[in-house]
């Protein structure tokens, strides 16, 4: 008898009929992710190969020099973790933080919470530094505040995604150095679009995302270690808790020895290191004038059709604009219109400034004139009449 008689009857009521799949046009300008460049669209499609394939391993340091070009920095331990950006965010906190540790974490936007709840949750000794959302943090706040806590790890976000700002960092790298302690540094809405010189500012750790400046879709956080980073990890007194996470591991996979971690997301770094070999191609001085070059226009046109904008203009993230939203206007709503009626995506306020601001991204390959033109169009043109008809149903 066969063995087949002996299982159950298949059940059915899941097995529902779909068409192929067809994704919606989006001109994706919110916080990220931003559209991917055809040139990575095409590599992402390119047949799988296996992750220990001699033509993978190539490909493998390809992407770790590419992305110690666009990082500035010659750290050996600099690769893309399998996992979007908050991986690599964790991965930076796991390596380095023992319990116990104080790390003092800079907040002024939503960013920064996450980073102390990912502090808290690897037992650290969490101090804060808090400024109002939309303003950035002087040397005289950062030193006092590493005077008085002394902590192992200082923790600040580059570019905050949640209010646009850009934080200045000369000086805070020869802070940390004076007062013993490791610079972390969240560089999501900075790699490929925002000046960033890791060696030059001393910072120790440093994580981004894949979707964002790079135009690859979400998949992928690149990361990067100092040999000061390198050698705290070394003298921990135990295992790195996060056994996927773990740099030491990872290492030996990224590292000569080429040794089995896990299985990589082959494609994703296909189209990883199509990304980063466009931005060389481009060159960084030149990706860095075309995101400031149409975010200024982006930020004159706002302003000629009476909008404010949250930032002063000396801190502004040229990757990312926060616009205050009028009295009387459904913000929600109005982003719910762009998308359904024009295929346009605008982001909406995190955490305080929820419902308060509008996030409009220009990044990587969305960085471009006629996106700019595009949406402060739509704003002029789309907004009056939603004021109208919000003011009536009101």
């Amino acid at each position: 008898m066969s063995k087949t008689q002996y299982l159950p009857s298949v059940d059915q009521k899941h097995r529902k009929g779909f068409q192929p799949l067809h994704s919606p046009e989006r001109l994706l300008l919110g916080p990220g992710p931003s559209n991917a460049h055809p040139d990575v669209l095409k590599a992402l499609s390119l047949p799988p190969i296996g992750h220990l394939d001699p033509f993978y391993v190539d490909l493998m340091s390809e992407v770790q020099q590419l992305l110690r070009y666009a990082w500035q920095t010659d750290n050996r331990l600099t690769l893309p973790m399998s996992g979007t950006g908050s991986a690599a965010m964790e991965a930076t906190i796991a390596n380095t933080v023992e319990p116990g540790d104080k790390v003092l974490v800079c907040i002024n936007g939503y960013f920064g919470n996450r980073l102390a709840d990912m502090a808290g949750r690897y037992q650290a000794d969490v101090r804060l530094i808090e400024k109002q959302w939309g303003e950035a943090f002087s040397l005289e706040e950062i030193e006092s505040s590493l005077i008085e806590h002394r902590p192992a790890v200082l923790a600040i976000v580059h570019a905050e995604t949640s209010t646009g700002v850009c934080q200045p960092m000369e000086g805070i790298g020869d802070l940390c150095h004076k007062y013993d302690c490791l610079l972390l540094l969240d560089t999501v809405t900075s790699l490929g679009g925002v000046p960033l010189f890791i060696d030059s500012w001393k910072v120790d750790l440093a994580y981004s995302c894949s979707q964002k400046g790079l135009s690859c879709p979400p998949g992928l956080g690149p990361f990067t270690m100092s040999p000061r980073a390198e050698t705290k990890l070394a003298e921990r007194s135990g295992k790195v808790p996060n056994w996927y996470l773990d740099v030491s591991l990872l290492n030996k996979y990224w590292g000569s020895d080429r040794v089995y971690h896990h299985t990589a997301p082959v494609n994703m770094n296909f189209g990883m290191r199509e990304a980063l070999r466009l931005l060389a191609e481009e060159g960084l001085e030149n990706a860095w004038n075309r995101h400031r070059t149409n975010a200024e226009k982006l930020w004159d046109g706002l302003q000629r059709i009476g909008l404010e904008l949250l930032v002063p203009e000396n801190l502004r993230l040229p990757t990312l604009t926060t616009v205050l939203i009028p009295e009387g206007i459904d913000g929600k709503s109005f982003c719910v219109h762009l998308l359904n009626n024009h295929g346009v995506e605008v982001g909406g306020g995190l955490g305080s400034l929820a419902g308060k601001v509008w996030r409009i991204g220009l990044m990587g390959y969305n960085s471009e004139p006629q996106n700019v033109e595009r949406i402060i169009n739509l704003f002029e043109t789309e907004l009056p009449g939603f004021r109208s008809s919000s003011e009536a149903s009101a």
